[in-house]
């Protein structure tokens, strides 16, 4: 449907100056979904979580084209609730200190985004952000199955991400709900518990029988919910730079824990999690509604495989904003002294922030995974100890942030634990602001670490070590820490 969107306003002009707004980003990193909207005349606004997935729109926000605001994806996901109740807005903690402040910018990745999306308000001696609603003409969903009455079903889905509440919110506004589908059903033939969104929401169907499951994958069963596969049947991750940090990321990981992981190279967690045979003694989730399992990477993030259940989106960041989560593993892009992090814009690249704002400021314990240059760097491990062959062009501990993605101070101010790993050392925020705690067997304290940074952070009194196994090939033994330890019963079961 966005690619008939773009063939129409090439060969006639229309729509033109439209508004997009979607709480997920929406592409394959090239040519492909909210990318056809790139288009002068066609595009005026775009509001969403994430923007790099649609480089040339993102491009256009970069060059000050279009009006661009990315804004929290649990925020506008769960506003699209408040739009349908017919509440006045979403208030809400989430964003507060960040750019998304708007004592910061207010979510704004454009010069010419002058509307105010987002307020300060106090209520009851607290500070809260309040997200604005907005009216919505056209919401274009996606379906696995229609019948003949407009009842869509989602059994192939990856995800059920907002559709119920997209839908509702555009009934609300008095627009049109248009949704995508690969068959027709009888009128009667769909289970009642199947359904996902009633036809009484749906305005027009739209038959696409050869619509993938994800921008990577035509379908896989897994994704589906279909079956699981054994845990020797995920794919192995290689011997470098990624899946030390993901290794690293894991050895936080306890018994019976509750986690989120997010895009990039966090995903890998759920990888060595397989491997290691300690998946099934935690609970990994992502963001767009999956609970359990091992989350995917690449262009089939947002889906998972072996998971326990698949929630509507609005809910699964219900239960991040209100603490939920034991543990959360995201990426860092850029991290200055304080702790402070940015992954929304940085070296002339407009991204956008996805769910990490509600998942980072709520979690209890933060990790934050990645390498510790970028652009070219290239290791060697394989015996126990690290090399660095070739340097990053790049540092990522950085003096000045140009986007404040998670303040430091304020997580502290929180009582947050807050971990920074990378493949060849770990830091904690402490008071004295980025607190050096580890450092890889082979590594040159001043040449590989110190002098690779833009400050110079407290360097603990006791200095550890990383683990050894981490830098060999074989599997680190993980499951010998959980035995014993399996992910505990309910307590009323217990009794």
């Amino acid at each position: 449907m966005i690619e008939a969107v773009e063939r129409r306003f090439l060969s006639s002009g229309l729509p033109k100056s439209i508004t997009s707004i979607h709480p997920v980003g929406i592409g394959n990193r090239g040519e492909r979904g909210a990318s056809r909207f790139a288009h002068a005349g066609l595009l005026k606004r775009i509001v969403c979580g994430t923007i790099v997935d649609a480089p040339p729109v993102a491009a256009m926000a970069s060059r000050n084209e279009i009006e661009a605001y990315t804004l929290p994806q649990g925020a506008l996901s769960q506003l699209l609730r408040e739009i349908a109740a017919g509440r006045p807005g979403l208030l809400t903690h989430v964003g507060l200190h960040t750019f998304v402040d708007p004592r910061i910018s207010g979510g704004r990745q454009s010069a010419r985004s002058t509307e105010d999306l987002v307020e300060l308000v106090e209520l009851k001696g607290r500070e809260w952000l309040f997200y604005k609603p907005f009216g919505i003409d056209v919401a274009f969903l996606r379906g696995t199955t229609a019948d003949e009455d407009g009842n869509i079903s989602m059994e192939h889905e990856a995800i059920f991400g907002d559709a119920l509440s997209m839908a509702q919110a555009t009934k609300r506004s008095g627009g049109l709900v248009i949704v995508q589908v690969k068959r027709l059903a009888r009128r009667g033939t769909l289970p009642g518990k199947t359904v996902k969104v009633p036809g009484m929401l749906v305005d027009a169907v739209v038959v696409a029988p050869d619509q993938a499951q994800t921008y990577q994958t035509a379908h896989d069963p897994a994704f589906a919910g279909e079956l699981r596969i054994p845990l020797d049947a995920f794919p192995k991750l290689p011997l470098d730079e990624r899946k030390i940090v993901a290794r690293r990321c894991a050895m936080e990981l306890e018994a019976g824990a509750v986690c989120n992981v997010g895009s990039g190279i966090c995903t890998g967690i759920g990888l060595v999690g397989a491997e290691e045979g300690v998946l099934d003694h935690i609970v990994l989730t992502n963001e767009q509604g999956l609970i359990g399992g091992a989350p995917a990477s690449g262009l089939d993030a947002g889906a998972s495989r072996n998971y326990a259940a698949m929630i509507d989106q609005p809910y699964q960041f219900d239960f991040y904003d209100g603490g939920g989560l034991d543990i959360a593993f995201l990426s860092a892009v850029e991290v200055d002294a304080q702790g402070s992090v940015n992954i929304s814009r940085f070296a002339n690249r407009v991204v956008g922030i996805g769910g990490f704002v509600n998942i980072s400021q709520n979690a209890r314990k933060m990790v934050f995974g990645g390498t510790f240059t970028a652009g070219g760097l290239k290791i060697e491990a394989g015996n126990g100890t690290l090399a660095i062959r070739e340097e990053g062009r790049h540092h990522k501990f950085v003096k000045t942030l140009e986007q404040i993605s998670y303040s430091g101070p304020y997580a502290r101010a929180r009582g947050q634990v807050t971990l920074f790993v990378t493949e060849r050392a770990v830091f904690q925020t402490t008071e004295r602001g980025l607190e050096l705690i580890e450092i890889a067997p082979g590594i040159d304290l001043e040449r590989d670490v110190l002098g690779q940074m833009d400050f110079r952070p407290a360097i603990s009194d006791s200095l550890r070590v990383m683990d050894s196994r981490l830098f060999r090939p074989e599997p680190m033994g993980l499951a010998e820490g959980f035995a014993g330890k399996s992910r505990p019963v309910h307590p009323r079961l217990a009794s």
